[in-house]
């Protein structure tokens, strides 16, 4: 599965119509990443760059930046996304070569910026900024989040890309975004603290003028990205009828939600779902133990209810109503919580073994400004403070009964099997892809295992850590030094590829 970034095409529809525009998807060239930002430098010769950077990849990005600024040294260099905007202090290292920091929602602040630049107008009138000046960093107002229901924000800019090779299972997949934000507070989530309690949606039509637009440009598959497309539930369903209304079912469309709104309301969401082609469900189901949800501070999401009273969890419930209606269920789960025991983590992963189609199982991970990251800290859990590893399925923190590595083990062993669970959905779907690519599937989520292994002569454990001996090398993206090497911010190994890259001249 390969995704694209569809932050970057809406920074790259949002900018004014003279400029030149491309964005590059480095996930589609992981191991060519060095050489394709080369290439890409010379061609577009660039004068602004955009990075958009999660925290887990903020070595690849300083590498990034540091080889864009031996190629073409004059290059303004911005940075944004979730890290940026809530570490801006990882960022402002005058090694790094960072320019300007876009804080929260970047089309209105990316385009304000550019045409400031375009201008030589003072950055400083640019609401949502942290830029450089000779002093050092300075940061402007902050900018509201951005009301979308009004045309403000405009399509994304599908033509930008230059690299192509989004696909899920042999398919062209691209993705839509009809609303955005979410009014909880989980613990863990990024969403919240960078925009706050708030959800926008986007009108209707845009959103199929959106779709249709995907579709022309060839994606058989489409991902809806919104943070929580169930908060409403009755604009979901008008959305379905819109779709199948449209003539746009013969999409295979990708969606996350909460189980207690599919579980309350899917007698009649779900049919619709099913009409307008819906086939693959990610449920935040979390966890299915009490204690757990409350840490997660997601009990409220995942509670069926009677007479406006809280009863008993809806993941169940969901997951049937699902099922029934033809559609593949992603269990998202988190194990490894504060108080987490070897019986806790089995109970979720026996839930997940019994019910979900495809696990997407995580562990806490300590990402900057989340409630999550305040109790790890304050509970002394943070065993690993190498941000690159900071992907959710690395284990960087313990519970009060299980060290790191433990959690790991124990989901890492039991979730590998799991996926196997989809092997015959997917090969009745894609059946070509399957029969082409299945051996592969199967080599990729057993990575460790060997002959000796298969006949009993080695121990899981001996797989595992060849396993993560595996990932350790794969973090290795960029043959190009961190400039800030040998500093405790630093790391040793590079992350897969900052997101994308949007590379930008000005009235071109």
């Amino acid at each position: 599965m390969r995704m694209p970034n569809g932050a970057l095409a809406s920074l790259a529809g949002n900018l004014d119509a003279t400029h030149e525009v491309a964005i590059a998807d480095l996930i589609l060239v992981q191991s060519a990443v060095r050489t394709t930002v080369e290439q890409l430098v010379r061609d577009h010769q660039p004068d602004i760059v955009g990075l958009s950077v999660m925290t887990f990849q903020r070595s690849t990005a300083r590498r990034l930046i540091s080889l864009i600024r031996a190629l073409r040294p004059t290059t303004f260099i911005v940075v944004g996304g979730y890290d940026p905007s809530l570490a801006p202090e990882a960022w402002t290292d005058p090694a790094i070569g960072v320019d300007a920091i876009v804080r929260g929602e970047g089309e209105l602040t990316f385009r304000e910026l550019v045409r400031a630049l375009e201008a030589g107008a003072p950055l400083d009138r640019v609401d949502g900024l942290c830029f450089r000046d000779r002093d050092g960093f300075r940061q402007s107002r902050s900018r509201p989040v951005t009301s979308i229901e009004n045309g403000t924000v405009a399509p994304p800019r599908r033509q930008a890309r230059v690299l192509t090779g989004y696909t899920i299972l042999g398919r062209q997949v691209d993705v839509v975004e009809t609303s955005r934000g979410c009014t909880f507070d989980c613990s863990f989530c990024s969403i919240i603290e960078m925009r706050g309690r708030n959800f926008h949606r986007f009108p209707i039509p845009r959103v199929i003028d959106d779709i249709a637009d995907a579709r022309a440009r060839g994606a058989r598959a489409i991902f809806l990205v919104d943070d929580n497309i169930t908060l409403d539930v009755e604009r979901f369903k008008t959305l379905c009828e819109a779709i199948i209304a449209a003539r746009l079912t013969d999409i295979d469309y990708l969606v996350q939600g909460m189980t207690s709104a599919v579980a309350a309301h899917g007698a009649t969401l779900a049919p619709l779902m099913q009409r307008a082609g819906f086939r693959y469900v990610f449920l935040g189901i979390e966890n299915v133990l009490d204690d757990d949800l409350a840490f997660l501070k997601a009990d409220a999401k995942n509670r069926t209810r009677e007479g406006g009273r809280r009863t008993g969890n809806a993941s169940i419930e969901a997951i049937d109503i699902l099922h029934r209606h033809g559609m593949v269920v992603v269990g998202g789960l988190i194990v490894g919580n504060p108080d987490d025991t070897p019986d806790a983590i089995a109970a979720n992963l026996a839930f997940a073994r019994k019910y979900v189609d495809w696990p997407y199982i995580q562990h806490p991970t300590p990402y900057p400004g989340t409630p999550m990251t305040r109790d790890f800290v304050e509970r002394g859990l943070v065993v690993n403070q190498r941000v690159e590893e900071y992907d959710g399925t690395t284990a960087v923190t313990r519970s009060a009964h299980l060290e790191a590595e433990e959690i790991e083990f124990l989901r890492w062993k039991a979730e590998r099997w799991m996926k196997l669970r989809h092997m015959p959905a997917a090969a009745r779907h894609d059946p070509w892809f399957v029969l082409r690519y299945g051996r592969r599937m199967l080599a990729h989520t057993f990575r460790g295992t060997t002959w000796r292994s298969l006949v009993g002569l080695e121990t899981p454990r001996d797989v595992f850590r060849r396993y993560r001996g595996i990932r350790e090398r794969e973090r290795s993206y960029v043959d190009w030094p961190d400039p800030l090497s040998g500093s405790p911010a630093a790391s040793h190994a590079a992350m897969p590829p900052a997101s994308s890259l949007t590379f930008v001249n000005p009235s071109r």
